[in-house]
């Protein structure tokens, strides 16, 4: 029970700027939440996806493939699914890399997206954090110019220390949101990683399966 008696005095305290300070705090943690289980939830597809699909490279059932991509959500069926059907125009390795790599291109914006937004929000939080602070500081200097000379040293005291209240919620908004935005930016970069791994796997398997011709190289003249 004191605890929650300290922060909503806290909060009482800290002015009106606690409340915006407060719902930005709230909605980086809803994007986090989010763009966790996102994530978590691509991780989980990809892995299962790439085990359903790899034996039937290697035994040649490309038809197979491409039903199972077209009505899997997973991130890398879009670029297996991709390079599959471009196999079926042209057997050059480079045609199938350049297919893989536009799947790819059209699922990271997927995987990052709103991410960027937790970086913006830390530093909005920060930034009414200090304005919340100087217009408090203000408003404190201005009160203290009419009180009476005895009691402006404690009016002072106490008006800077409700002041720097907004200034502290601000820093203690920002630093999680900015590790929240390092931790899912570690993630996406993982699952990105993991999807081009298997892209190439796949290359290897068709190559050794002949169904890929080598990468043409240029000789001198």
């Amino acid at each position: 029970m004191d605890i929650f008696d300290t922060v909503a005095r806290f909060f009482q305290e800290g002015g009106s700027f606690m409340l915006p300070i407060a719902i930005v705090l709230a909605i980086g943690i809803a994007i986090t939440i989010e763009r966790y289980l996102f994530l978590m939830s691509a991780t989980f597809t990809n892995k299962r996806a790439f085990g359903e699909i790899e034996p039937l490279l290697a035994h040649q059932k490309f038809e197979k493939v491409i039903q199972i991509t077209e009505n899997s959500k997973a991130p890398i069926s879009r670029v297996i699914g991709a390079g599959i059907t471009r196999l079926s125009v042209s057997p050059r390795r480079e045609d199938i890399e350049y297919a893989m790599e536009e799947g790819l291109m059209e699922t990271v914006p997927r995987l990052e997206k709103r991410t960027q937004y937790l970086g913006t929000l830390a530093n909005i939080a920060t930034l009414l954090g200090l304005l919340g602070t100087i217009i408090g500081l203000i408003a404190a200097f201005s009160a203290v110019a009419n009180a009476d000379p005895s009691d402006k040293a404690s009016l002072l005291s106490q008006s800077i220390s409700v002041a720097m209240n907004t200034t502290a919620f601000g820093l203690i908004s920002a630093i999680p949101l900015l590790g929240f935005h390092a931790l899912l930016q570690t993630k996406t970069t993982e699952i990105i990683d993991s999807m081009e791994m298997a892209g190439v796997k796949c290359l290897n398997i068709l190559i050794a399966r002949e169904h890929l011709t080598p990468k043409t190289r240029d000789t001198d003249a």
